[in-house]
């Protein structure tokens, strides 16, 4: 319950940021081309607050809080005074039109960089790109072995594990081959080929993942605490001490620890276990205890430790940082087009689609990870948003747009018989938009 609580509130307050922001560049390019700009609206329905400005604009915020709108004064929704003909939308010349129409992305857009310049200043903790991966997996056949670093993918630069998934998860909608840099902790380098291109059409981007089998390595089989009168601190571990064997099993990562005590211990509470302290090998006769910490379901437990992964934080100075945003933003830009077209062809899956109920669940999580993942979120949020409302479908900003490029090319604005055509068509699109995301979303709940 708290999960969901955390979730409509992290909601609410990503669609108010981006709403606000989004509308406010209607409203901004509206007064600044000279068009009366009648009500600003943060939400649909019902205004739970509302005040009129000196410029007599109200000001609301509205019950419902998926949109927003600017309502400027329109000839095509009421008789308008003589004296307010000069500030009517309509009069205005179609490039002011186009420019209000684009003004709402382009906020999103100039957001979406914003957010990232600081994110990249503030900097982002994240993990070092150290993976392994299943065994048998297309990720192992194709030759990463546990421990390897990602240096590079597809001949760009990684520094953290995040960067690596995501570089990896745009490449799989593509399904075309994928090359790697790794290194090795010997540090030897070696180049790799990921067959994205054997991946069968039309799936999800988990699927895809999970057939991948790329995964974070574990941390390193090594008791980094030992908790006082647990059984490890009974018998003698301490600190520091990497496990090499229990029962006579090699341990190769901590994952394995955790297994193999809960696997043999089930047997016999008794385990003996070998470490290596400061380049000695000490063997030690564990006695396991099946209890419950934390709250957690009893378990097979030692009472120690992982140590933690190892830490990449990604931060730049302001200018790299702007470069970084810049980059990254039309890096965005142009995959979320291309994933769109993949769509519409049949070659990426309409699964990938999330509704307002994943994007509330990535903005509870995103939140509880730091400042710096959140404005992460946001900024791809805002992106999104900017090319949902450039797509040319009636009733977005896409289609309004698409409306005054037909009027500057006839050279007469569109009949309001076929705007009107133009709107069902649109609101039609748009449910069913709608109806896909939020079954996705139901699905995976259900799957869960």
């Amino acid at each position: 319950m708290t999960s969901f609580f955390g979730s409509v509130f992290w909601l609410l307050v990503t669609l108010g940021v981006l709403v606000t922001f989004h509308e406010f560049g209607h409203y901004w390019v509206a007064r600044r081309c000279g068009v009366k700009v009648l009500r600003f609206s943060v939400g649909f329905g019902k205004a739970v607050w509302k005040r009129i400005g000196r410029d007599g604009c109200e000001y609301q915020i509205a019950a419902i809080p998926l949109g927003g709108y600017v309502k400027m004064l329109d000839a095509r929704e009421g008789v308008v005074p003589p004296q307010l003909q000069a500030q009517e939308f309509t009069a205005q010349p179609v490039w002011k039109r186009i420019l209000i129409v684009l003004a709402g992305p382009g906020f999103n857009l100039i957001f979406t960089v914003a957010a990232l310049w600081l994110m990249f200043m503030l900097g982002r903790p994240d993990a070092a790109p150290i993976v392994t991966a299943k065994p048998q997996s297309m990720a192992a056949v194709a030759g990463v072995q546990p421990g390897d670093r990602i240096l590079s993918i597809d001949g760009r630069a990684v520094a953290t594990w995040s960067d690596s998934l995501d570089a990896v998860a745009n490449a799989l909608l593509d399904r075309t081959p994928l090359p790697l840099t790794v290194r090795d902790p010997d540090g030897t380098q070696r180049q790799l080929l990921l067959p994205l291109d054997r991946l069968p059409p039309d799936q999800p981007i988990d699927r895809y993942l999970t057939t991948l089998g790329l995964e974070l390595a574990p941390p390193r089989p090594v008791a980094a605490t030992v908790l006082a009168g647990k059984p490890a601190a009974l018998a003698g571990m301490q600190g520091g001490d990497r496990i090499l064997s229990i029962d006579g099993k090699p341990v190769p990562d901590y994952e394995a620890v955790g297994k193999l005590v809960r696997q043999d211990a089930a047997v016999s509470p008794k385990l003996a276990i070998v470490v290596e302290r400061n380049g000695r090998t000490i063997p030690l006769e564990v006695v396991a205890r099946y209890e419950s910490l934390q709250g957690q379901p009893a378990e097979w437990v030692i009472g120690i430790s992982a140590p933690p992964l190892e830490a990449a934080t990604l931060r730049y100075g302001p200018l790299r940082a702007l470069h970084e945003a810049l980059a990254g933003t039309w890096r965005n830009v142009t995959q979320t087009f291309g994933m769109i077209g993949k769509m519409l062809t049949g070659e990426a899956s309409t699964k990938n689609l999330s509704s307002v109920i994943g994007i509330a669940q990535t903005a509870n999580d995103m939140a509880h990870m730091g400042l710096a993942w959140f404005l992460q979120f946001l900024a791809m949020v805002s992106l999104s948003l900017a090319v949902l409302n450039l797509l040319p479908i009636p009733v977005l900003d896409g289609g309004h747009l698409l409306y005054y490029l037909i009027e500057l090319v006839k050279g007469s604005p569109l009949s309001e018989q076929a705007m009107a055509i133009g709107q069902y068509i649109g609101l039609v699109l748009l449910f069913s938009l709608m109806g896909l995301v939020f079954y996705n979303d139901i699905h995976r709940l259900l799957l869960s």
